[in-house]
């Protein structure tokens, strides 16, 4: 059985790009897993669900590394279980060298793929560290300017007070 995983930070974001990734690879609405939230942990309900169901023999298809996830020791202990407890395939459309189903299987194979899944997943935190980084500045400067961060303030209608009393 086929599945696809799609992932984004944000329910604002948009999934388009990866979905019509994941009908090229053949797969139906079905067999797509969604999550809209950080890929700092595992701790995503359909990324479970997914995972729950992959079997021996089973492929997961990934537009790219950082959809799994932007944790590097997480990824690598992801990666290994369902590759080699779950006995899955993996196929990361972006990195061809991520392919489990091909040259994983002999030693070179499995050597380089080890290396590159190492290197990406280590970019993959690296620009999450980042991301909070500049998200953290832009905030201090904010704040020095003297700008409204978060909601706005609701300002409520004269008399809700009297209303809200009665």
């Amino acid at each position: 059985m086929k599945f696809g995983y799609v992932r984004v930070s944000s329910k604002e974001q948009n999934i388009d790009r990866q979905m019509e990734e994941m009908y090229k690879q053949g797969l139906t609405p079905k067999q797509i897993f969604i999550d809209k939230q950080s890929g700092k942990n595992f701790d995503r309900t359909n990324y479970q669900k997914m995972k729950s169901k992959l079997k021996s023999g089973d492929l997961l298809i990934i537009k790219s590394i950082d959809r799994l996830g932007r944790n590097y020791d997480m990824i690598i202990e992801e990666w290994k279980e369902i590759v080699n407890t779950i006995n899955a395939d993996i196929v990361v459309i972006d990195m061809p060298l991520l392919d489990t189903r091909t040259e994983s299987k002999n030693l070179v194979g499995k050597f380089i793929s080890d290396i590159v899944l190492q290197i990406l997943s280590f970019v993959a935190e690296n620009e999450r560290e980042n991301i909070k980084k500049r998200q953290a500045e832009g905030i201090k400067i904010a704040k020095a300017q003297g700008k409204h961060l978060g909601r706005p303030k609701v300002v409520l209608p004269k008399k809700y007070t009297i209303v809200a009393n009665k």
